[in-house]
Order: C-alpha cells, then structure tokens, then sequence
C-alpha cells in the first residue's frame, strides 16, 4: 500500500517485530478504515506470539494514526518492549507508550507538545477546531499520565512548552523505564514533522538535513497520480477538506 511507514516480521520463539521509521502516516487516518485494519492485519499475522520488540525513530505525525496504533498495540496480548532508535518526537512518544518496558539509548530522545493543526473556515469552525485539538491533548495527557505516574500538571506544563527529553531526563519522568549504551542514530528522522517544531536540539539537526537532502535526490517510489484537468478543482477541495480535520503531534 501507498507510504507503509511500518513493517512487521515474524522471529523465532514466539517473537514479533515492529519498526517504525519516519512520518507517522502522510496521510490522515480521520475516517479511513483501511490503514487501520491493514496494521492490524499484519499484527495478527505473526500470530500467538509472546513477544513484539517495537523500533520507534520518528518525528511525529498524524495525531489519529499514532492514537489508532497505541491502542491496538495496548490490546495485544504480548508482552511489548519498545526501543527508542534516536528519537520518538511528538505523537511516536504517545505510540512508545504502549511499551511495557521503554529502552532509550544513551544519545537518543524523546519530545513531547502539544497538538497543532492547519484549517480554513468561519469563526464557529475555528472555534470547533481549537475545541477538537484541546480534547485531543486531553487523550495525549491521558495516555503519558498512565505510563509515567507524572502530575498531569506537570506533563501538560512540558507539552506546553515543547519539551525534548534526553535519555536521562525521559527515565527520570517515567517516559523511558530504562536506559542503554549509545548507538549510531539511524536515518529516518527528517521528513515533514521535524520542520515544525521549535526548539530542535542542535545534535538533530544534522541528521535531519541528511534527511532532507535523499529525500530531494531520490526519486519518488509512489509518485502522486497525473490529475486530469477538469479533477483539479475536485481534488483542491478534497485536499482542504481533509487538511480541515487533520490533526498533527
């Protein structure tokens, strides 16, 4: 299917593997029953396992997605450790904590803020929007509130001001249950989420224009389709109604 960010694998010993690399979902799950269900196939898939070892390196992503992916990992029976693979930004630390144990490296972090969105409309519709995203930081707070035994003051006082946790400081704050030996951050990190966020710690940054630069040499693997001209401006108001719903952490 078109921009799997995921990939299931099947291991010895009642074991299962997730990796989860780059942008949550490019595009919006708000709606769509077929990317939820196709996750949800593929874990299935590995069967009775006792085990899923889950590989988190993103920047973050669709808010929908991340919240979708969190709970049908939670239902699963297995026994989850998640690994931090460099970084777990914004809605990928709300899918690492569906671990029931966290390892964080060293030289890896962990960020979390609050929910943002672009949208167009008239004062009621704006006003909806701002209530929809403040009901989706509820769900957020909810779900590091369970995971960390924090304050929910305290957790939203670190949403609120965009908050990048180094290893120690993740395991301090119960976000990370433990921590492991420094290892060489994997690619993956760049993408769309990472340009929106404030206060991208200087070690990143390199990392992320790599990023930037294979993702402008290399060719597109899913190109988008040629639009006939007379479908431009059907999909233009597609484009701004699901832009109008998307939510993004």
């Amino acid at each position: 299917m078109k921009n799997k960010f995921w990939s299931f694998k099947a291991k010895k010993d009642k074991t299962g593997e997730l990796t989860l690399y780059g942008d949550i979902s490019s595009t919006s799950w708000w709606g769509d029953e077929v990317t939820p269900k196709q996750f949800k196939t593929e874990l299935d898939a590995l069967g009775e396992i006792d085990q899923l070892d889950i590989f988190i390196n993103s920047g973050g992503g669709d808010v929908f997605a991340g919240q979708a992916i969190h709970s049908i990992l939670k239902r699963n029976k297995a026994s989850k450790t998640v690994y931090v693979d460099g970084l777990a930004a914004s809605i990928a630390s709300v899918i690492a904590m569906a671990g029931d144990k966290v390892i964080i490296p060293k030289n890896a972090m962990m960020m979390i803020h609050n929910p943002y969105t672009w949208t167009a409309g008239n004062s009621e519709e704006l006003r909806k929007m701002a209530d929809d995203l403040d009901k989706i930081r509820e769900s957020i707070v909810n779900t590091y509130e369970d995971k960390t035994g924090l304050a929910r003051e305290k957790i939203i006082e670190l949403m609120d001001v965009e908050t990048w946790m180094t290893a120690d400081e993740a395991k301090d704050y119960g976000f990370a249950d433990e921590i492991s030996d420094e290892k060489e951050i994997a690619a993956s990190i760049g993408g769309f989420f990472m340009s929106k966020y404030l206060k991208i710690p200087e070690n990143l940054k390199p990392h992320i224009e790599e990023e930037k630069t294979k993702e402008q040499t290399e060719p597109d693997p899913n190109p988008e389709p040629e639009i006939p001209a007379d479908g431009l401006i059907k999909a233009y108001k597609l484009k701004l109604n699901l832009n109008n719903r998307r939510a993004l952490a």
